[in-house]
C-alpha cells in the first residue's frame, strides 16, 4: 500500500513539475470557460443604428432619446434622406436604421397611430431579428407610458424591412463562416503540419543545405496547399450559388482575388505556427484551438462582435476570419466593390506581411 500512495505521488510531482501539463489542466478549462461565457450570447449590446427623423417633433427626439439610453443600441449616425441608407449599409458602419414618417405627432394627435419603419441588415438574420424584437420592446414601453397619461389610447406601429436578406435564410450566415473556417484550416493547420514534419523528421535540414534557398524551400512547401484552397473556396461558392441558391451581388473576381489574398494570409500564419512547434501533434493542437475556436467565438460568424465586453472585440482584430467574412459578406450579399472594403483588404494585407516578417526572422531566412 504503501508503495502504491508513493507511486500516486510520484505522478502528482511529475504533473506539478510540467508546466504544460497545468496549463491544460487549469489554464485551459477557466480560458474557455471565460471565453464562451461572454462570447455565447443572443443578446445585443451596443449595436450602431442610424435614425431617419422626416418629423423632428416632440415625440420623435423623446422616442430617440429612449432608445439611445438603453445599453442595446448606439445611434451611430444621423440620416438626412433615403438614398443615404444602402452606402451606410454597404460601408458597414450600421446594423439597422429607424425611419421616423413625416408629421410624426400630428398623425398621433389626428389619426391616433403613427409608423416607425425599422429597416435591418439581414446577412445576419440572427441579429436583424434581435434588433427588430428589441426595438419593438422599447417602443411597446414607450407607448405603455404615454397612454396612461392621455384618455384615448394611441398606436405606434413598427414596420420591419429587412435588407440583402429578406426571407432571413441562415444559409447566408453559414455560407462565409464556413468558407472561412475551412480555408483558415485547410491553409494553416496542413502547412504547419507540413513543415513540421519535415523537421520533426530531421529532414527539414537536408532541404536548407540543398542548392533550394530557404525561402524557396518554404514556398515550396506551401503553393499545393494554395492550389488546393482555391479549388476548395470555387467548390464552396458553385455549391452556394447553385444548391443553397445564394445570390452573388459583387464581382466574382474580387470576390476570387480576395479569397486568394485570405488563403496567403493563413498559409503564412501556418507558416509561423511551424516556426513555434517542434512536432506534428503541437502544429495541430495550436492550429486548432488558437484558430478554430476563436474564428468560430470572434469572428462574427455566429455571435455578434459588438455584444462581447471590450477586451474580446479588442482581441477580434486580430483575427484575419473577421475582416474575411466582412469582405465576403460584403461582396456577395451587399455587392459591394473595393471602395468598400479597401480597409478590410489593407488590414489582411498587413496581418499576411506580418506573419511572414515573424517568420522569416525565426528562420532567418535571408530573401534575395
Amino acid at each position: 500500500m504503501k508503495r502504491f500512495i508513493g507511486f500516486i505521488k510520484k505522478e502528482f510531482y511529475h504533473i506539478f513539475r510540467d508546466r504544460r501539463s497545468l496549463f491544460i489542466l487549469f489554464g485551459m478549462p477557466i480560458a474557455q470557460i471565460l471565453l464562451f461565457g461572454f462570447a455565447i450570447t443572443n443578446e445585443i449590446n451596443n449595436v450602431d443604428i442610424a435614425i431617419l427623423d422626416h418629423s423632428k417633433d416632440a415625440s420623435t427626439e423623446e422616442i430617440i432619446n429612449k432608445i439611445s439610453a438603453s445599453k442595446y443600441f448606439t445611434i451611430k449616425q444621423m440620416i438626412a434622406n433615403e438614398a443615404e441608407i444602402e452606402p451606410a449599409f454597404k460601408k458597414g458602419k450600421i446594423k439597422a436604421v429607424l425611419n421616423f414618417e413625416k408629421d410624426f405627432s400630428k398623425n398621433i394627435i389626428k389619426e391616433r397611430k403613427a409608423t416607425i419603419q425599422i429597416i435591418t441588415d439581414a446577412t445576419d438574420p440572427n441579429t436583424a431579428n434581435s434588433i427588430t424584437n428589441y426595438v419593438n420592446s422599447i417602443l411597446q414601453n414607450y407607448q405603455q407610458s404615454e397612454n396612461k397619461s392621455i384618455q384615448i389610447d394611441y398606436q405606434i406601429i413598427p414596420q420591419t424591412r429587412m435588407v440583402y436578406n429578406t426571407e432571413l435564410k441562415s444559409v447566408f450566415m453559414f455560407v462565409p463562416g464556413v468558407m472561412t473556417i475551412i480555408l483558415m484550416l485547410v491553409s494553416a493547420m496542413m502547412t504547419s503540419i507540413s513543415i513540421t514534419r519535415e523537421k520533426e523528421l530531421g529532414t527539414m535540414e537536408i532541404l536548407l543545405v540543398s542548392p533550394l534557398k530557404p525561402f524557396q524551400v518554404i514556398i515550396g512547401k506551401v503553393v499545393p496547399y494554395i492550389f488546393l484552397s482555391v479549388i476548395n473556396a470555387i467548390v464552396i461558392v458553385v455549391l452556394s450559388i447553385f444548391i443553397f441558391k445564394m445570390p452573388v451581388q459583387g464581382s466574382l473576381l474580387l470576390l476570387g482575388l480576395e479569397s486568394v489574398l485570405f488563403i496567403i494570409t493563413s498559409l503564412a500564419l501556418g507558416i509561423l505556427i511551424s516556426t513555434i512547434a517542434e512536432t506534428q501533434q503541437a502544429a495541430m493542437m495550436i492550429s486548432l484551438m488558437g484558430l478554430m475556436l476563436p474564428v468560430i467565438l470572434l469572428s462574427g460568424f455566429i455571435f455578434p462582435i459588438s455584444s462581447m465586453p471590450v477586451p474580446l472585440q479588442i482581441i477580434s482584430n486580430i483575427i484575419p476570419a473577421k475582416w474575411f467574412i466582412i469582405i465576403i459578406k460584403g461582396i456577395m450579399l451587399k455587392g459591394v466593390g473595393m471602395a468598400f472594403i479597401w480597409k478590410e483588404t489593407l488590414i489582411l494585407i498587413g496581418m499576411t506581411l506580418f506573419f511572414i516578417g515573424l517568420s522569416v526572422k525565426k528562420y532567418k531566412i535571408r530573401l534575395e
